[in-house]
């Protein structure tokens, strides 16, 4: 466990906060290559149990995992030129291999169109092969220039969903409905509050017609963009060639989707509900929701606490990602102070008298304004309630993560002197209206390092509807949400 040193308040510095959050809660290292990291075993559980959550979802929604090379052409990549425009100054490039010159460059994945509609396109004949849905569990790399751990480094984990359609309507009913997939993730078991909506022209990615995307505000008032779907339409099966034959005998070219998230959740979880004391994780992405801790003086009481705790952790396995913390070369103040600063929903103390009154101590990692941190249960009552205590966390988390957001949303701000003073002070979320320019979207990026984050969907909208540009102050052609971003 890392050294027993103090956080940095988020108030102070939070840049500073969540590097420290990262080392100490032993999610992430340092690699030898720059912008690369290595993802340590605590902070890789969290990513597999979302990873496995993720997976379950698509697989009920119809697709298929499926694995593609890490290399692709350069003359792949360059038959999309929009694509190739927006990921040129982020793609690293293969010249040698074998100790030779290769024939034909070769770029490592900063994403996988390029290299799965050329392999795909023989798979498709006819529209009897159609929808196509495939996902991808993969690393990419994108040569950052300003890295942090998680939220943007050279090299990252993700999935990637790749899908081919026969009408335009199928894939965009297939990309809004990832995007809702995502945003009942985000929610249900990372207890992050997402807003869904389109983006802007200027913040499609590159090569879509239309990118959609949840935006989540996190603790230091920044938004993070937590996930993506994009409609393609039919521009990737024109540049590789993907057509099948209709119903009606004619050849088209397949409408494409794509959409993914990454390794960026993690440091989405870590921003939206990690506190001074350390990390606080959603129970349902918690490496160990319960961690037990007995605690003795001699051998004899070693014997009868961890007669105990094993007999707790047993009873619950069926529940409950139990841990029993047996080391014996740490106080069990420092087991405290570790498993806090991990984030742990819950944790279990047992000591000689606890044992002897046939109960256990139970404290609460996080706990909401009015709810009691410590509480003592009889071993039978601890049975029954913990599973409900780690349920109601994971509720609690979720709702004080929305009434955060809420109180840091302003609505209804037509006056851009105070749209700057906000941006340049406390940030938040700020729905405001827009003109449509892409000038007016291009000055507030440039006088507050604000964006259009999305143009929010129906449900996130104002009522009534902003009638003027925050910007310009001419007739608002629709809502945007602006904010400064990661």
């Amino acid at each position: 466990m890392a050294e027993d040193t103090r956080l940095t308040p988020q108030s102070e510095d939070f840049s500073a906060w969540y590097n420290e959050i990262v080392q100490q809660a032993e999610l992430a290292g340092h690699s030898p290559v720059r912008g690369c990291m290595v993802i340590r075993p605590y902070g890789y559980r969290i990513w597999e149990l979302m990873q496995a959550d993720l997976d379950a979802r698509f697989k009920r929604t119809g697709h298929q995992n499926a694995y593609f090379p890490l290399f692709l052409p350069l003359s792949a990549l360059e038959k999309e030129a929009e694509h190739v425009e927006g990921f040129a100054p982020e793609t690293a490039v293969v010249t040698r291999g074998g100790g030779k010159e290769l024939e034909e460059p070769l770029v490592v994945r900063p994403t996988s169109e390029a290299i799965i509609w050329p392999i795909v396109a023989d798979w498709i004949q006819s529209y009897r092969d159609l929808p196509m849905l495939l996902n991808q569990w993969a690393n990419v790399v994108r040569w950052e220039l300003r890295t942090r751990p998680f939220l943007r480094t050279t090299e990252f984990l993700w999935q990637e969903g790749h899908t081919a359609h026969a009408t335009a309507e199928e894939a965009l009913e297939e990309t809004r409905s990832m995007l809702g997939v995502y945003r009942a993730f985000m929610e249900e078991t990372m207890a992050m509050p997402v807003v869904t909506g389109e983006k802007t022209p200027g913040e499609r990615f590159a090569g879509a017609e239309r990118t959609f995307a949840t935006e989540a505000l996190m603790r230091d008032n920044r938004a993070l963009q937590a996930g993506t779907s994009h409609y393609l339409g039919q521009n990737f099966a024109r540049a590789f060639e993907v057509q099948f034959q209709t119903e009606e005998g004619e050849h088209d070219y397949v409408f494409n989707t794509s959409w993914g998230v990454s390794t960026r959740l993690v440091g989405g979880l870590i921003m939206t509900h990690g506190d001074d004391q350390g990390l606080v994780v959603p129970p349902r992405l918690a490496p160990h929701q319960v961690v037990v801790v007995p605690i003795w003086k001699d051998e004899d009481q070693r014997v009868l606490v961890l007669e105990a705790a094993e007999r707790l952790r047993s009873v619950l396995a069926g529940e409950l990602r139990v841990h029993v913390d047996a080391r014996d070369t740490l106080n069990p103040g420092a087991k405290f102070y570790e498993w806090e600063r991990k984030g742990v929903p819950l944790r279990v103390e047992i000591g000689p008298r606890d044992v002897a009154r046939q109960q256990v101590v139970a404290v609460r990692r996080f706990t909401p304004e009015g709810e009691e941190r410590k509480r003592f249960l009889g071993e039978a009552e601890a049975i029954a309630v913990l599973p409900r205590l780690v349920d109601a966390i994971q509720a609690e988390l979720r709702d004080a993560a929305r009434q955060r957001r809420e109180a840091h949303s302003v609505r209804g701000l037509d006056d851009y002197g105070t749209f700057r003073e906000r941006m340049e002070g406390e940030g938040g979320f700020v729905y405001a209206g827009w003109c449509g320019s892409e000038a007016c979207e291009a000055k507030a990026k440039e006088d507050t390092g604000a964006t259009i984050r999305v143009l929010p969907d129906e449900e996130f909208r104002s009522d009534p509807s902003p009638g003027r540009c925050l910007v310009c102050g001419e007739a608002a052609a629709a809502e945007a949400l602006w904010a400064r971003a990661y």
